[in-house]
């Protein structure tokens, strides 16, 4: 499944009819109230890790299987419908039928005063005519695809939606989708198939009239573990979730990924362009990876498109926070009037106890179409999971432009690469080049005759050319350098640059990889031909 399409999915169907407030018919209510805790979710997380396997038998009819995304999207949730719809409350929820790729069901219950109570699929909830279902033909128990989450301060528009997997979204005040969070990740980008966990139940827990969050639970139950969540949600121009995770491994997980986020880099200024024709100049959803680590370093790694599957692993002990940020918010950058890729979200992950030591994993993969992923983000324990153990996760997200911490130095704007060279020189030997824009801080504030110098490391090559010098556009600096491989690999080069003065940092630190080509003959032609190409 291609998770542009869900969000696709939650845009379309979130504007779908004008609100119409009812009560909620009895209908909707199935079998008697159990008691229901997170202690008690907990404990059948528990249960369900120290037993077996068994995959789900609960089936999608066929004709539900055989909806195409145009006969799906005209689907439509009937708004009188929506839990808590008359009861003056300020938050609605809203229900996503199953069909088209979305064919796992799921169980949702409410819960009032610690008791839950199923809600049951109805086919009168939803306006199917178009589709060509017939609701009558459909089962009674059929379950629901995934629900979203209006609140009163506009309730024809999203706040979040939990649909496919474990995916989930939520937007800040520009109202905007963009990446996903999902509750786990298991083997990602490894050389093996990557196992997708599933919410298979949720507990919607009513909030009381005057409440400004909405607080809910999932049950994970992926072949590998099981795992229970509580997410508390509070709307905002910034979207804070609060989310605990316990997690109950089956086996020995090689790789788990806790709080994962996932995005999309096409083509930008400073990842590798997809020879696709496109005419936009940059096209992502994220623009780069940002890591406050333990030891209170600030990282920016720019997200690229690269020609294979790419892993990168940052070390750290007790990470203060990592996040996908879109920090381009030019339109001009992108010049897409339909898809607004200079609004999407940020999306930082904040630790709310220690998480000891291990890494923060980067997986870029190579993609022509932005309609699907191919940047995942996850913190990944030194130690590996074992069956029998409870892994706890206590993490909050921050969705919106603004992000609760910043780097107190100067921050990457932009990233550019391209020929090395001098011009109008004929160049002698193959190199690289790379530009990298730093602003805010006090960056506009040095003056004339301070010494301004790049600090830069690479793990092979030579580094060649450098600079740092002021750039009135941005009230920044602009650092400058060539690579000059020294060898013929094309194994990747990692790289590190930072700007100081006197000895003292002005900026965080920037983190690259870059690939040489794969033909580096050729590329020497291109760098040896006598009209010069590099430019500054």
């Amino acid at each position: 499944m291609q998770r542009r399409d869900a969000l696709k999915a939650c845009a379309a169907l979130a504007a779908a009819v004008p609100l119409r407030l009812h009560a909620a018919t009895s209908s909707e209510r199935a079998g008697p109230a159990e008691p229901f805790d997170y202690a008690w979710l907990k404990g059948r997380a528990r249960a369900l890790a120290a037993a077996p396997y068994r995959a789900p038998t609960h089936r999608v009819p066929e004709p539900l299987r055989r909806l195409d995304w145009d006969r799906y999207q005209t689907i439509r949730y009937r708004n009188e419908h929506a839990l808590w719809a008359d009861d003056h409350l300020r938050f609605l929820v809203k229900f996503f039928h199953l069909g088209w790729h979305y064919d796992a069901p799921i169980r949702v219950f409410e819960v009032v005063s610690g008791r839950a109570k199923e809600i049951a699929y109805d086919s009168a909830m939803f306006e199917l005519g178009k589709s060509g279902l017939a609701g009558a033909e459909l089962p009674a128990n059929l379950g629901f695809a995934g629900f979203r989450i209006n609140f009163h301060t506009d309730p024809l528009r999203d706040v979040a939606a939990f649909l496919g997997a474990s995916y989930f979204r939520a937007v800040g005040g520009s109202g905007q989708y963009g990446l996903s969070a999902r509750g786990l990740a298991v083997d990602c980008g490894m050389d093996r198939p990557e196992e997708f966990p599933v919410f298979t139940a949720f507990w919607l827990e009513r909030p009381a009239p005057s409440a400004g969050s909405l607080t809910l639970y999932a049950l994970l139950e992926p072949p590998s573990l099981a795992g229970a969540y509580r997410f508390d949600i509070h709307p905002g121009a910034t979207l804070v979730m609060d989310v605990a995770a316990a997690v109950y491994p089956r086996r020995v997980i090689e790789r788990i990924g806790a709080a994962p986020l996932t995005s999309m880099y096409l083509q930008g200024s400073g990842g590798q362009r997809v020879p696709n024709g496109d005419w936009r100049p940059e096209v992502h959803d994220s623009d780069g990876l940002a890591l406050w680590t333990g030891q209170g370093e600030w990282i920016w790694r720019p997200l690229s498109n690269p020609r294979g599957v790419r892993f990168n692993a940052y070390q750290d002990e007790n990470p203060r926070g990592f996040g996908l940020l879109q920090r381009d918010r030019n339109f001009d950058h992108y010049q897409d009037d339909t898809a607004y890729y200079e609004r999407r979200p940020n999306v930082w992950v904040e630790p709310k106890s220690g998480w000891a030591k291990g890494a923060i994993d980067l997986v870029e993969l190579p993609t022509d179409d932005e309609a699907a992923d191919n940047i995942v983000a996850f913190w990944n324990p030194a130690d590996k999971p074992q069956p029998g153990q409870e892994l706890l996760f206590d993490y909050r997200l921050h969705w919106g432009d603004k992000m609760p911490f910043a780097s107190p130095l100067a921050q990457v704007v932009a990233t550019r690469t391209g020929i090395g060279g001098v011009v109008g020189r004929k160049r002698e030997y193959y190199s690289w080049r790379f530009v990298i824009d730093f602003a805010g801080d006090n960056l506009p504030l040095i003056a004339k005759g301070v010494k301004v110098e790049p600090v830069i490391t690479a793990s092979r090559g030579k580094v060649e050319i450098t600079s740092a010098r002021p750039l009135a556009s941005i009230g920044g600096y602009r650092a400058m350098f060539d690579l000059r491989p020294q060898d013929e690999s094309t194994a990747p080069v990692d790289l590190r640059l930072y700007v100081r003065a006197d000895g003292q940092p002005l900026t965080e630190t920037w983190v690259y990889q870059w690939t040489p080509p794969q033909r580096p003959e050729q590329a020497r032609l291109l760098h040896d031909a006598a009209t010069p190409v590099a430019r500054e």
